[in-house]
């Protein structure tokens, strides 16, 4: 797999993995995702496909917001996609990084916890732009 720096047109090769369809709906618009260009923000590609686009969003100096969308390839892929997301976040200098994840996604869950990440609040109700439900993880330094 290749990682390479996102591009807005990434997300028109990506088709969102079931577990995150409710969000196709609010996935930026082009000009929101250009502005993602300028961020740290990356893309998986394997095989010639768009498996994922993921990045950080600093809040302020030592906090950060990660997002994520894994296309519904992903899954084959996630070995080297966990690999690079995990050098990626041990290289990081930002004291705190934080991950949301639906409360009924077991499989985020779980990839926050092997990515090293901590619950901190295992329900926030109605965070999700749907109202749904998240859990909110953090990664501290």
């Amino acid at each position: 797999m290749d990682v390479v720096p996102f591009r807005a047109e990434h997300f028109d090769r990506l088709i969102v993995q079931e577990a995150q369809a409710y969000l196709s709906r609010w996935l930026p618009s082009k000009q929101n995702a250009e502005a993602l260009e300028q961020t740290r923000a990356y893309t998986g590609i394997a095989d010639g496909r768009v498996v994922a686009c993921a990045g950080i969003l600093p809040q302020w100096e030592g906090r950060a917001v990660t997002w994520a969308y894994l296309d519904e390839r992903a899954g084959e892929h996630m070995t080297a996609l966990h690999r690079a997301v995990k050098r990626y976040l041990d290289a990081c200098p930002i004291r705190r990084i934080e991950a949301t994840v639906d409360c009924e996604f077991e499989a985020g869950h779980r990839w926050a916890r092997m990515l090293g990440f901590q619950l901190e609040c295992e329900r926030m109700r109605a965070y999700r732009a749907d109202g749904g439900d998240s859990a909110l993880y953090v990664r501290i330094k």
